[in-house]
């Protein structure tokens, strides 16, 4: 397998991201290894809190929210996912599956020797998190799920071919086109309209998504641009809104299916903490909450503002809210 290591000069300087980097390796499934990046603050006895990043992002993302936790007494654990931040990358987007990086991720969650975690996972964090969950559940204590989910094909079997067909022919539209789409009341979803820019679009750039997603400064634009010198390391940022099974005859409809039975069942603390004006997952909280066991008796909150990356707009207020729900919800 092909990768490329983003160079850490390109990581000098970031704002607010004083952190020390950590490595380790997993297989890569192909005979070798990868290298995933992750930062360990706080207390090394203390209580953890994993912290799952989507797409495009890294654990930058979580920069805000890390001292908040380490304050409190907490060990904060935030990976890089494989194709971001300071993590390998492989270069051919064929690596990049669904399948391939919740074995990563269960390879390192296991290296780690990671057990009674916290959760906090948002967007892709929480398609790759849930699985983990779902896999794993001895390994976490309560999970805190925010503008995410676990989708399954979302439309019966029948809808496959015409939703490829339609999805065929929608444009690439620009990024302030694309917010639009997600909010717009008719028309195809949104998110077939993002699938096909990251996929496709000669203009993508992961600091138009930040800018225009998050309306972050020009120093912060940067710090998201830095893992991605250049296309060769833009694979997995590409690749992830492909891999989302939300066609019904999507390859990763079964082991979605299959782990939502066994997350139906977790039933330690499981709180939803979306945002009021997040476009991309509105209404999907309304699943997690009446599917998971865990939700059926802990109170969910709204973050006001919080946008899509509610970690970037509203980071301190995100991570005392889930300060205060630990501590409130014994973990069985």
């Amino acid at each position: 397998m092909k990768t490329v290591r983003t160079p850490e000069a390109r990581f000098e300087g970031l704002p607010d991201y004083p952190f020390a980097p950590n490595y380790s390796e997993v297989p890569d499934g192909k005979g070798g290894t990868l290298r995933i990046h992750h930062l360990d603050e706080g207390p090394s006895d203390g209580e953890i809190v994993l912290c799952l990043h989507g797409q495009p992002t890294w654990s930058y993302l979580y920069r805000h929210m890390i001292p908040v936790f380490v304050a409190a007494g907490y060990r904060v654990l935030a990976p890089d996912f494989i194709g971001f931040g300071k993590s390998d990358k492989p270069v051919e987007r064929s690596h990049y599956t669904y399948a391939n990086h919740v074995s990563w991720m269960s390879a390192w969650l296991e290296g780690q020797g990671i057990q009674g975690a916290n959760l906090f996972c948002q967007d892709w964090g929480g398609l790759i998190g849930l699985r983990l969950v779902a896999a794993h559940p001895e390994r976490f204590a309560r999970v805190v799920a925010a503008n995410t989910g676990m989708p399954d094909g979302l439309f019966p079997p029948e809808a496959a071919a015409p939703m490829h067909a339609l999805y065929e022919k929608l444009p690439v539209v620009t990024m302030e086109e694309l917010w639009d789409r997600f909010s717009a009341p008719d028309g195809p979803p949104g998110f077939l309209f993002w699938r096909k820019y990251c996929s496709e679009s000669p203009d993508f750039s992961v600091g138009d998504v930040m800018e225009v997603g998050a309306r972050v400064a020009p120093e912060v634009r940067a710090a998201y641009e830095a893992p991605f010198p250049g296309p060769e390391y833009e694979a997995g940022a590409r690749e992830f809104p492909s891999l989302v099974p939300v066609f019904p005859d999507n390859v990763e409809v079964p082991a979605n299916k299959s782990a939502w039975e066994h997350l139906a069942a977790f039933s330690k603390p499981f709180r939803t903490s979306f945002s009021d004006d997040d476009p991309v997952t509105a209404g999907m909280e309304k699943v997690l909450q009446a599917r998971i066991a865990g939700a059926q008796d802990v109170d969910h909150i709204t973050i006001a503002g919080g946008g899509h990356f509610l970690q970037e707009n509203q980071g301190p207020e995100v991570a005392t809210a889930m300060i205060d729900f630990m501590r409130r919800y014994p973990s069985s």
